[in-house]
């Protein structure tokens, strides 16, 4: 599919005939609901991790609703982490250590840890990413105190608002949830592309994901990016607004993944592909537009988000609330958890967080960019579980060019032009 597509209702309605025609196989390929995958799991279970945000909904629906049962996983544990360093260093330790095996996380991150760049002693912990897990739905939100400055898209408004503020004697800084993360990278693009230099013109910190409210609230931060219902919470609490959705950075943009510890996939494969086909069903079962009320109920159980309801379901439903004034119905922008592609694995999105990384000195200029993807990205996996479960993939492990917001433009076949449009090069 073009990497243009528009998902509207269609686009929803075309996710939900896919989940329908899943279920539909599900019962003529087994008994209980079950797929082929050849042998069985090798194992009963496996050690999640999540952060809570709703992005991780696929793993909750896939525990709630007993589809890790049905694919023979009856013992998956899904465990909420602390924060994104927490989910690092526990699938560094593994199960076998107290650890975990994979998780729901930020899609640089598996990268990261394979290369040892956020590692003890730069210890290099293989990684694979069996699944995207989601499209879009992140946001950039600021404090109360820069309501007047009109902060939206456009990012010059605020950088006025900081240089007045910094020339007070106060500190300015913008928070995200992990270095090198999809957080980091989103709010560094859009202060870049307003004329803020993210590593002189603020001081970048990292908050975990439910503490960011928190942190605003004692005036910690001037604008922060997480995921929902971090943003939400905010207006809620009368704290601060939403400056913009990261959709509209980049339309449909890739966000978090399943990422697992090589050495468990390679160990046990068929458990590694039922707990895939389990989370594919289950994102298929997400992005139902009949069944947003119950995700939303499901995701704010005290188990996994502990939030109300209501601070969830209005986006989910593509209904946003800026708290500055602007509402907007039926957003584009819209968090997808299966439809137009959601669920691959694009290599092509995977070079560009690499490239992006290597922009603001997570990886050296010098990093064999297609080497380490073909290391940890396993489309190859995803596509045998696809036709296993009778879901026909994209033809491409590329959707082409990319474009921003700002007219900038991501050629997957020519990373360095697009460095070089940043004034960065590339030296392999």
């Amino acid at each position: 599919m073009s990497s243009v597509e528009h998902t509207t209702r269609r686009g929803l309605l075309k996710g939900a005939a896919g989940a329908l025609s899943l279920a539909a196989a599900s019962r003529v390929a087994l008994p209980g609901g079950a797929f082929a995958q050849g042998a069985g799991p090798e194992v009963k279970g496996a050690k999640l991790g999540f952060i809570a945000l709703t992005d991780a909904a696929p793993l909750f629906v896939a525990k709630e609703k007993g589809i890790f049962a049905r694919h023979g996983m009856p013992d998956v544990e899904v465990l909420k982490q602390a924060s994104w360093g927490t989910t690092r260093d526990n699938l560094v330790l593994g199960s076998e250590g107290n650890g975990i095996d994979g998780a729901h996380i930020l899609s640089p991150m598996p990268y990261l840890i394979s290369a040892g760049r956020v590692t003890q002693n730069n210890v290099p912990v293989p990684m694979y990413i069996l699944a995207r897990l989601n499209l879009a739905g992140q946001c950039i939100s600021v404090a109360k105190e820069h309501m007047g400055d009109k902060v939206a898209l456009d990012a010059k408004p605020f950088k006025a608002a900081l240089e007045r503020k910094k020339a007070s004697g106060k500190s300015v800084k913008a928070a995200m949830t992990f270095p090198g993360g999809t957080h980091d990278l989103w709010i560094r693009y859009w202060l870049a592309a307003g004329g803020i230099d993210p590593d002189k013109d603020i001081e970048t910190i990292v908050v975990p994901p439910p503490q960011m409210v928190a942190n605003m609230k004692v005036g910690t931060m001037d604008c922060f990016c997480v995921c929902e219902p971090w943003n939400e919470q905010l207006i809620t609490q009368g704290i601060g607004y939403t400056a913009l959705t990261t959709g509209e950075l980049w339309k449909d943009h890739p966000e978090k993944a399943l990422g697992m510890r090589a050495a468990w996939v390679d160990k046990y494969p068929n458990a590694a592909k039922a707990l895939l086909a389990a989370v594919m069903e289950a994102q298929q079962w997400c992005d139902k537009p009949e069944n947003r009320d119950e995700l939303a109920g499901i995701v704010a159980k005290r188990q996994w988000i502990n939030v109300p309801a209501t601070d969830v379901v209005r986006r989910m439903k593509g209904e946003f609330d800026y708290g500055d004034g602007r509402k907007v119905s039926n957003s584009p922008h819209i968090m997808k958890y299966w439809a137009d592609d959601a669920s691959y694995p694009f290599k092509s999105h995977d070079l560009w967080f690499l490239t992006e990384d290597i922009r603001w000195g997570k990886f050296d200029p010098q990093t064999d960019t297609k080497a380490l993807i073909e290391k940890v990205n396993r489309e190859d996996i995803w596509r045998e579980v696809a036709k296993g479960m009778g879901v026909t993939g994209p033809a491409s492990t590329s959707r082409g060019k990319e474009t921003f917001f700002d007219g900038k433009v991501f050629d997957p076949a020519d990373p360095s032009a697009y460095l070089n449009s940043l004034g960065i090069k590339k030296v392999a």
